[in-house]
Formats: C-alpha cells, sequence, structure tokens
C-alpha cells in the first residue's frame, strides 16, 4: 500500500502529500478510528444457485434483496432464501463476455411510487459494432411487484463500444443529494486507451456521466453540469480522465463520492471528492495511479489524484465497495470497504481531511471478488464467484 507516497499534483510543479489536495471531508459521520482489538468474519449468505452474480441492492424494506446476474437476469433473495423466478429476465438480449452482460441496476429513489428501475448491459453484436454497445435502460413492474415487465423498456442513452471487449465500466446510482443518475463509463478498453477516450471531453467513454432522468425524453442534461454549452465538451460529463470506474459509490452522511478506478499494469486507486464538486479529470491516461503513464515525467497541472494507491502482485483490478453505515458493527461505522479481484482481500480506510487514515488489511479472503452490496439496514456484504458473504463482526 503506497498512499503516503507524494508527487506533484494539484496544479502545482512543487512536490506535496497527496493528503493535502483534498481540503474537505464533507459535513456528518466521517466516523472514528478503530478500537484495538476487534475483528471481522464473513458469514455465508448465499451459497448455492446463483450464476456470475456482479452487484446487489435493497432499495426498499420490505424482505427483498436484488441480485445482478452478469448473463442478463436480476434474481430475488427474500428472506434469506434465494427465489426462483427471476425478477428480470433480458438474457436473450445480452452479450455475456468477459467483463459484458448485465452490470447493475439501480431503482428510482420514488421505487415505491413510480416502479421504475434502470440496467446497464452491453447489447449484442451486430455489424456496425462487433463489440456490442452499452445501453442504460428503463423497466417498470408489472402488477405483480415480484416481476418486472420486459416490454416496458425505455432507451434512456445507448453509447457505441466498437472495438475492445474489455473496460465497459458497469454501475449506475442515484446521487442521494441530487435524484440524478450517475453512470461510470470505461475508456473503450484495450491497453493504454488507445482510442483515447480519457481525455476526450467529446466522447462518453472513459467518464463519470450525470442525467436526470426525471426531465426530458429520455433526459434532460442538468443544468449545472459542468461542461454544459461548451465547444467539444459533452454535457452529460461529470467527471472525466478514468479508465474503468467498475464500482463507486456515494456516501450521504458525508456527501462524499468514492470512485474505484481499476488500473493498468502497476497500479489500482481509489478517488474521493465531495459529491458536488463536478469537472474533475482524474488523470487516465496521463496518470496511472500515483505514477505518470508510460511516461518518466508528466505534468499534474488538471488533475485529481487518488488517495489510494496500491500496487500489483497479487492485486490486479480493484473492487470498490462502500462506507459502512450499519448498526451492527458501530465501531467501522463511517469506514470504506474495498478488495480486488485477484488478491481477494478485505481492506478499509476512513476519509479524514483528504486523506486514508485508519488503512486496515482485516486478514480475510475470498477468490474472485467482483462487488459488494448493501442491504437497507446499511449492513455491508461481499459477492465472491457464485456466491454472497455478510461482513460480520466477531462474536
Amino acid at each position: 500500500m503506497i498512499s503516503s507516497i507524494v508527487r506533484a499534483f494539484c496544479g502545482t510543479l512543487a512536490v506535496v502529500a497527496v493528503t493535502g489536495c483534498n481540503d474537505s471531508s464533507g459535513p456528518g459521520d466521517g466516523g472514528s478510528p478503530l478500537p484495538p482489538g476487534i475483528g471481522l468474519q464473513l458469514d455465508n449468505f448465499i451459497t448455492a444457485g446463483l450464476s456470475a452474480p456482479v452487484f446487489m441492492t435493497q432499495p426498499l424494506d420490505d424482505g427483498r434483496i436484488f441480485v445482478v446476474e452478469q448473463g442478463g437476469r436480476i434474481r430475488v433473495v427474500r428472506n434469506g432464501a434465494l427465489q426462483t423466478t427471476p425478477f428480470l429476465d433480458i438474457s436473450s438480449r445480452v452479450r455475456f463476455s468477459g467483463e459484458q452482460g448485465l452490470l447493475s441496476v439501480a431503482f428510482h429513489p420514488q421505487y415505491a411510487l413510480n416502479h421504475f428501475f434502470y440496467v446497464y448491459f452491453t447489447t449484442l453484436a451486430n455489424g456496425t459494432q462487433p463489440q456490442g454497445t452499452i445501453r442504460i435502460e428503463r423497466f417498470t413492474t408489472t402488477s405483480n411487484a415480484e416481476v418486472a415487465d420486459p416490454a416496458s423498456s425505455k432507451l434512456i442513452i445507448a453509447v457505441p463500444h466498437p472495438v475492445n471487449e474489455n473496460h465497459n465500466g458497469g454501475l449506475l446510482a442515484f446521487g442521494p443529494s441530487d435524484g440524478m443518475l450517475y453512470a461510470g463509463l470505461g475508456d473503450g478498453g484495450g491497453g493504454g486507451d488507445p482510442d483515447h477516450n480519457g481525455q476526450n471531453f467529446n466522447a462518453l467513454l472513459g467518464s463519470l456521466l450525470r442525467l436526470d432522468v426525471d426531465h426530458g425524453d429520455p433526459y434532460a442534461i442538468p443544468a449545472n453540469n459542468p461542461f454544459v454549452g461548451q465547444a467539444g465538451r459533452r454535457g452529460e460529463i461529470w467527471a472525466k480522465g478514468l479508465r474503468n470506474p467498475w464500482r463507486y459509490a456515494f456516501d450521504g452522511p458525508t456527501n462524499l463520492l468514492y470512485i474505484a478506478d481499476v488500473g493498468q499494469n502497476l497500479h489500482e486507486e481509489v478517488n474521493v471528492v465531495p459529491a458536488g464538486n463536478g469537472g474533475l479529470n482524474y488523470g487516465w491516461n496521463v496518470w496511472e495511479g500515483l505514477s505518470c503513464y508510460n511516461a518518466s515525467t508528466c505534468s499534474a497541472t488538471g488533475f485529481q489524484p487518488p488517495i489510494l494507491d496500491f500496487g500489483h502482485g497479487p492485486a490486479c483490478s480493484v473492487t470498490g465497495g462502500y462506507v459502512y453505515r450499519g448498526s451492527a458493527i458501530p465501531a467501522i461505522r463511517g469506514h470504506y470497504f474495498y478488495s480486488d479481484f485477484c488478491a481477494g482481500f478485505l481492506r478499509s480506510f476512513r476519509y479524514e481531511n483528504g486523506a486514508a487514515v485508519d488503512q486496515k488489511d482485516w486478514g480475510l479472503t475470498k477468490s474472485a471478488v467482483t462487488s459488494f452490496g448493501v442491504d437497507f439496514a446499511g449492513e455491508l456484504y461481499m459477492i465472491s464467484g457464485n456466491s454472497i458473504v455478510k461482513v460480520a463482526p466477531v462474536p
């Protein structure tokens, strides 16, 4: 772990500590230092019946947890039991290969009233898009709340992903303070961003998008998005310079945004910024983590540095998680948890005054960690292979 590395960043040529680059930990509960002797364990939650799960969420306190299977189905876990009938099955429309597939779901903040939810997936190939297209679509539940209507599909946005199979991004999330729909898109794949999407502000790939799905048809661009009305810059873009933001998370109590961006060959990174700070450029492909990418030197001006950087071997691909906000383990409240697809560790840190403090490796590992999840009560889960485990206190 090399989060204490210093480098020239934050718009200056002087060498400065990364801990000085972000000036606010945000309002609210940032958590407390870990008490001595605390331990965690991973309890089995779902051990059989799932196929390539990649995301889970619980929008309502109704006993149902929703699990996204990469092949194109959304499954329901009711009161701890996996249900046979899927909530949604669009597998016939989904290209499921490698990093492609049905990658996440986001339920509208007013889902209990309007029954809207949004999915992020890659389509089957066609003559003009041999690797398919990223699609974000809205669906609606039927009169039977247990089953969504596949015919209710409404396209929100489609982004061509024509050349490479990897770096599709994949997460949808509604901002807790603004109600906007955010989408994290990868750079389009291939080693080193060969299509130069990371720093192309006229390309949606390599970006975090922010859309108003409550206005316009199919969406409106929020007037306070940072690049609205600027020539050569797409108004949908909220942030730029991302390689593959597979998983990111908002923390409501602190109004912070955590982005775990998958690195190239050397570095994995986690970025933390106030959620309202639009227009940030996270540096790819000028920077990879805390190092210049493919160059001996590079300018730091205009780029936002990560607060956490860790190297490869055995790690290979950061899996971002969430800030713990449950009640079962008060000692870890306010701490952000993350993993790595190859290394499978469970690690955490607390964000304070622009620094990742109280960094902790919990000595727990699982294989092929693809995602984290939280339930309605704020308790934390890890998705590993075809199973889901729950983070729990050591008795």
